[in-house]
């Protein structure tokens, strides 16, 4: 039964008995069990790590994903084994699912090391599942390829489109404002999100399907593609056969996709995008498992030369399916080319230079501008340094009031998200439009694990006289779909002992977009005094929670854990 050949397919991974043959032969035996036939088995195998779960409304349609990315492989020669990993439903997980990224990325790198596969592909979409999965296969350095499930699509309403979520949050706003009746907020419940996808707007999980792109780790004009129209399907059989292509070139590999430069291009894409704030995190880990470092500093210079080109709710007009119709990614990396790095590589094989040479047929610029009439002429994201903010923090500018970017306000602060809870409707609250909110114990190394938090409600009594808009200061995330002038990712967080856990309501700090500035002003001596009183949560006494709240690095090293980095 002794063969000298290259260990792949089935002789992948042998399990460890002492006696490799032995191995190998038992392994076929009870693959045989399931069915397969020995033309199969002796066939390269593509893993496809599939994260369906009834508690994901995302990925719905992953099962008809999987068939397809099946007929690629098959067609191709070669033999497709799905396996489950974990699935992370935004809004299903508690506290929060960046609290559970890094352990979908623990499962997926584990298990493409573990188990016989030759090459993977990896189906998700759902906000924090896409990182996970590039973060693991970058730690795996396997052959590997992202196939999104898509947003879905945003469908008629009473002379309206309604897409999730960004347009939950403004009629959530409405209802708190008293503009919108029970009934009328339930109705709207029932027609915000009736197709399967993602969220229909450049929230989290669209940015991330660009972003993905744009690192060259999926293929061509997939990112935006409903997840309920045909192309999605045919998106997936073509990964499929990538798939196979790659285990017959024997490469490239994640090692030589996800580079210094592609990560580059991946943060041009963002800011011109007015992508998600969460995706500088994203990004910021899955460069970090290359061995990529992004600084936040760099980030504010790509931004002043990156203009904002795309038109699309929350910061625009238009939808995902609209960016899809309008000319995609291609359309857009275009209007880009002189700003990136054409010599990276994608999973095809071809360099991003070569993929671009291809003319787009169609490009609607009511969706995507030219970069001579950009939306706005610097990018989405900036990021803000000072006396509160040592490591930094983001603001999405795209998102926000311009009106209230050099400001100087009185600091309202919310011990926690209960005392936010608990207070934020009081009549009584003590708060006029002109102060600041502040939000604090709510970053990674709090106990409910950095949640899309920062996007604080408007107190009522201030948005039933109809404000929109303030300064919102927090150290946690705020979701991708939202909107408003929200300072997010405060670092170091309040309850790792940064500057933000001795704020006091009272206190003023003073916010300048245009001097990259975010300052408390308090004397240090004052400062001095209130460290002496702080005292750090206690640990979880058991389990993940423990793992986690041990290991995780704060919001410029990605929220990863230390021990994961390249």
């Amino acid at each position: 039964m002794a063969d000298n050949k290259e260990k792949s397919g089935i002789r992948r991974n042998l399990t460890n008995y002492g006696d490799p043959e032995f191995a190998a032969y038992l392994r076929r035996s009870f693959a045989r069990s399931m069915g397969y036939s020995k033309d199969m088995l002796n066939r390269p195998i593509v893993g496809i790590a599939q994260s369906a779960s009834g508690f994901n409304n995302c990925h719905r349609y992953v099962p008809e994903l999987v068939e397809a990315v099946k007929r690629g492989v098959l067609g191709s020669g070669g033999l497709p084994v799905d396996f489950p990993t974990i699935s992370l439903g935004e809004v299903f997980l508690s506290p929060t699912s960046l609290m559970f990224r890094n352990l979908m990325a623990m499962d997926i790198e584990e298990m493409v090391k573990a188990q016989p596969m030759d090459a993977v592909v990896l189906i998700g979409g759902c906000d924090k599942t896409v990182p996970a999965q590039l973060m693991g296969a970058i730690s795996a350095d396997v052959l590997a390829i992202q196939l999104v499930t898509g947003p879905m699509m945003a469908m008629p309403f009473r002379g309206e489109r309604l897409g999730a979520c960004t347009d939950c949050r403004r009629f959530w706003g409405k209802y708190r404002a008293g503009e919108v009746s029970d009934e009328g907020i339930d109705e709207i419940e029932g027609n915000l999100a009736t197709t399967a996808g993602t969220c229909a707007v450049m929230g989290t999980a669209s940015t991330m399907a660009c972003v993905a792109e744009a690192l060259g780790m999926s293929l061509p004009d997939t990112a935006a593609i409903p997840a309920v129209h045909a192309d999605r399907i045919r998106a997936a059989e073509a990964t499929g056969v990538c798939a196979m292509n790659m285990i017959k070139t024997k490469g490239p590999r994640p090692s030589a996709i996800v580079t210094e430069k592609s990560v580059e291009n991946a943060l041009r894409v963002l800011l011109a995008i007015g992508g998600s704030t969460n995706a500088i995190i994203h990004l910021t880990a899955i460069a970090g498992r290359a061995g990529v470092r992004i600084s936040l500093e760099h980030l504010n210079r790509l931004s002043d030369e990156t203009p904002v080109l795309i038109d699309l709710k929350p910061t625009g007009s238009h939808y995902m399916q609209d960016f899809h119709a309008a000319g995609g990614m291609s359309a857009l990396l275009l209007e880009l080319k002189d700003l990136l790095h054409l010599d990276c590589l994608t999973v095809t094989g071809e360099t991003l230079g070569m993929r671009l040479a291809r003319p787009v047929p169609f490009v609607d610029r009511g969706v995507i501008r030219a970069r001579s009439v950009p939306i706005t002429p610097a990018g989405g994201l900036v990021a803000l340094f000072g006396s509160l903010a040592p490591g930094g923090a983001i603001l999405k500018r795209a998102a926000a009031d311009d009106g209230l970017f050099e400001k100087e306000g009185r600091a309202v602060v919310f011990e926690s998200l209960e005392d936010l809870s608990a207070r934020i409707d009081l009549p009584d609250l003590d708060v006029t439009k002109d102060d600041f909110l502040v939000l604090k114990n709510a970053g990674p190394r709090s106990p409910s694990g950095m949640p899309e938090a920062g996007y604080l409600p408007i107190p009522k009594k201030l948005a039933q006289k109809g404000l929109k808009d303030m300064v919102r200061i927090s150290d946690a995330r705020m979701s991708g779909t939202a909107f408003g002038t929200v300072i997010l990712h405060i670092t170091p967080d309040a309850a790792s002992g940064g500057p933000l856990a001795l704020v006091k309501s009272g206190d003023r700090i003073r916010l300048s977009v245009k001097d990259r500035k975010l300052d408390l002003l308090v004397s240090e001596e004052e400062m001095n005094r209130r460290r002496e009183g702080f005292q750090l949560p206690p640990l979880p006494l058991r389990g993940y929670a423990r793992l986690y709240n041990e290991h995780i690095l704060q919001a410029d090293g990605g929220c990863d854990f230390d021990f994961l980095r390249g």
